[in-house]
């Protein structure tokens, strides 16, 4: 691709974008702190398992 057609395709993409609304915009907050609290108790519950395994032994 060339440059010229790169710069226009950016141009085009930051006209079409705008600013979320305060609904969406905590819709959002809400669903990646949901995630990251999600991987966070996945990775408690794992090292939770494996620390009463091998304190058994």
């Amino acid at each position: 691709m060339n440059p010229r057609q790169t710069l226009k395709n950016v141009a085009n993409t930051i006209k079409m974008t705008k600013k979320p609304d305060r609904d969406e915009y905590s819709q959002h907050l809400r669903l990646v702190l949901l995630g990251i609290a999600g991987v966070g108790a996945i990775g408690f519950t794992i090292q939770f398992v494996f620390s009463v395994i091998t304190f058994g032994r």
